[in-house]
């Protein structure tokens, strides 16, 4: 992970990725054995880094405050699951539950989240 930066709108932003002994490996390398589902892999790892930090977004009129994009494009739009395994990342997190915890306690529990929300990716 980055050194996350605190944006002056009060979101946190950060870039993660997963590296090998070859550098960072793609989204093809964190799916199923059986073959990458149909759906793109942000669509699984937003929900899934979401679920995993939960009740430390904001929610904002009903919507999380989380945003995911891919670093790198893939190569072929129709192989989403063909592009590396890093990201960038945006929060804004519940102000009384950020307030709680030392940055590198925060830096962490996003790291954990996207470690799990990753580990995810290789279920069916």
């Amino acid at each position: 992970m980055s050194r996350p930066s605190d944006a002056p709108d009060g979101w946190w932003l950060a870039l993660l990725w997963i590296t090998d002994d070859e550098g960072v490996v793609s989204f093809r390398d964190a799916a199923p054995a059986s073959g990458p589902p149909p759906d793109p892999p942000l669509a699984r790892l937003g929900p899934a880094i979401s679920g995993a930090l939960s009740g430390l977004i904001l929610e904002d009129a009903g919507r999380l405050q989380l945003r995911v994009a891919g670093l790198v494009p893939p190569d072929d739009p129709d192989r989403p699951w063909r592009a590396p395994l890093a990201v960038r990342a945006a929060f804004r997190f519940e102000p009384a539950r950020a307030a709680t915890m030392r940055p590198n306690e925060l830096a962490d529990t996003v790291l954990g989240a996207f470690r799990k929300a990753v580990e995810g990716l290789a279920r069916p």
